[in-house]
């Protein structure tokens, strides 16, 4: 084994192992073999299913895994990273809204549109709340059969059926889950207490109710795929073991997505994976992200609590105003990623505020380095609380680090910095208005409120916003101000 093990201060916390644990990519294991040129790390998340446009549910995995993306190329080198995020266009809830949507097209033009249309807004939408484009961002369509090199699920499937793992039934390919030793093992199930999940129908021709769909026949009026099974479409969960294999490899360092994607999909592609190659594990390490909700209820349109994220960058949905990317963004980072998360108003109104400070404290300043401290509190699981306590220690200490600190989170600063100059532009001081502010706090401390109150007013009238809060360390009360921002 090389002296160079590859571990570089990294920790995640890996839910097949239900632990954190150091990091260190497989190309730098003692087989790998690998010149150090040559050495990536190699990371998949499941991307979206294009039916319609991305919700800030959605946004939640894409910017959780952006960082890490960041994170790893800070600490391996951009060169060294490799990082695949698919996109689904193909499935049934497309196929829905192709038909609902243009009716007088053929069916497979008609998802093609769909799905052209609403893959763009995703790609739009994510760039504008601070996403790096992944290195690859395959779609499905692309590797359902005659892939160069077999990377297609066709081969994988009749792989899988020639191996024993998979059987033809009822019109359909099933996987046979019995024919796995450990399958269950991601989500801790036993293979006796499983019910099908989702998009898995429990029918008479299965062997198991577990047995999940590989390929399926399609009608006339549905898009379809010549195979040896007859003229069909593949199943959900195919679709990530193959292109992850084109881009990764059979074994790979990290695989992420939402909690949701535990049972069915992530264990399913663990079996298919395996089975198809011959490996005892498909990733080295899985991550997922907890659930979001908005104003503390789950995201639904019958709630009235359901928004794309072009909405709360373009209307005034929520909260009677629109919501820059870097505030969506950085509302998201402020919760540690395996945590559920509240989207509320008052969430965005807070990173509203801190984005301001930050801004006002790095106004012209030539970003450096990220702080030590920062880079540790990232590789400590992206540990939030000690990431954004770090930067509220850099807003007073060393502007220019925390300027690099928030880039290397992906958190742009230059709405605020624009805000500063607004500032500028109607002729206010900020140095008048700060010492406005500490005879405010001076008022508060001896109790006398309505002095208080008429300095807060005065401001307001300037069109300066004051929000008050506790400094992270030392718990005394803070006070901070932002030009109010045209609706």
């Amino acid at each position: 084994m090389t002296s160079d093990d590859g571990f570089r201060g990294l920790h995640l916390f890996n839910t097949m192992t239900r632990e954190k644990a150091p990091f260190r990519p497989l190309d730098w294991g003692p087989e790998g073999g690998i010149s150090e040129g040559e050495r990536q790390v190699r990371i998949y998340v499941c991307g979206p299913t294009v039916y319609d446009y991305a919700h800030i549910g959605n946004a939640r995995p894409v910017i959780v895994f952006d960082v890490l993306f960041r994170l790893l190329r800070h600490l391996y080198g951009a060169e060294h990273v490799t990082y695949v995020r698919n996109i689904t266009d193909v499935d049934d809830k497309i196929n829905a809204r192709a038909l609902r949507d243009h009716p007088e097209l053929p069916l497979n033009e008609a998802i093609r549109k769909v799905t052209e249309r609403t893959a763009a807004q995703f790609e739009a939408d994510v760039a504008t709340l601070g996403n790096l484009a992944p290195t690859h961002q395959p779609r499905a369509t692309d590797f359902v059969t005659g892939h160069p090199d077999g990377h297609d699920m066709v081969t994988m499937i009749a792989r899988l059926i020639a191996k024993g793992h998979a059987y033809e039934a009822g019109g359909e390919v099933l996987f046979d889950v019995t024919s796995m030793d450990n399958y269950g093992g991601l989500s801790r199930r036993k293979l006796e207490d499983m019910r099908a999940g989702a998009r898995v129908a429990v029918d008479a021709h299965k062997k198991n109710p577990g047995d999940f769909v590989l390929w399926k026949q399609s009608s006339p009026a549905e898009p379809g795929w010549d195979s040896p099974w007859g003229r069909g479409r593949p199943g959900w969960h195919i679709e990530c073991s193959v292109m992850s294999a084109a881009y990764l490899g059979e074994t790979f360092d990290i695989h992420g997505g939402g909690l949701d994607l535990i049972f069915p999909h992530h264990e399913n592609e663990i079996a298919q994976s395996c089975c198809a190659h011959g490996t005892d594990q498909m990733a080295k390490v899985w991550m997922h992200n907890g659930f979001l909700q908005v104003e503390g209820r789950k995201m639904s349109k019958s709630e009235g609590n359901f928004f794309t994220v072009q909405q709360l960058l373009e209307t005034e949905v929520f909260g009677g105003r629109r919501w820059p990317g870097p505030v969506l963004r950085l509302a998201m980072l402020m919760t540690q990623y395996r945590e559920p998360i509240d989207f509320s108003v008052k969430r965005l109104e807070e990173a509203d505020d801190l984005l301001a400070g930050f801004a006002r404290a790095a106004a012209g300043i030539e970003a450096s380095a990220p702080s030590a401290a920062f880079v540790a509190a990232l590789s400590d699981d992206l540990a939030s609380a000690a990431m954004m306590a770090e930067l509220h220690a850099l807003r007073k200490s060393d502007p220019a680090a925390l300027k690099a600190s928030l880039d290397l989170i992906g958190v742009d600063l230059s709405d605020w910095q624009a805000s500063s100059a607004s500032a500028a532009a109607l002729a206010l001081d900020p140095a008048a208005i700060d010492a406005a502010i500490a005879t405010r706090l001076d008022f508060i401390r001896v109790k006398n409120f309505a002095e208080a109150d008429r300095i807060r007013e005065e401001l307001a009238e300037k069109g300066v916003v004051l929000t008050d809060g506790k400094d992270p360390e030392s718990g005394e009360r803070i006070t901070r101000w932002a030009v109010k921002r045209l609706r």
